[in-house]
């Protein structure tokens, strides 16, 4: 699976909109990694952020086929790597 991927790994709070990408993993306090893949976002998930509230906070993200709203503090614990074109 990672073979489809670019090099380009970065946090996704940092993600440009609308660009598609794959979870590659999820760290930080172990409450919070934990609560996040019980919500689907585990390593291989696809991810995409959508938009951000007028404040930067919370993040609308896409995963799988459903959205959540994040927190950007929550978001920049998740290593996410841009899906080639």
């Amino acid at each position: 699976m990672l073979k489809h991927l670019s090099n380009s790994q970065l946090t996704l709070d940092a993600l440009p909109f609308n660009t598609e990408a794959l979870v590659v993993a999820v760290n930080g306090a172990d409450a919070v990694a934990k609560r996040l893949m019980e919500m689907g976002v585990v390593p291989g998930a696809p991810v995409c952020l959508i938009k951000a509230a007028p404040l930067g906070d919370p993040l609308e993200v896409r995963v799988r086929n459903y959205h959540l709203a994040l927190r950007r503090t929550e978001a920049r614990t998740i290593t996410v790597a841009i899906r080639k074109s």
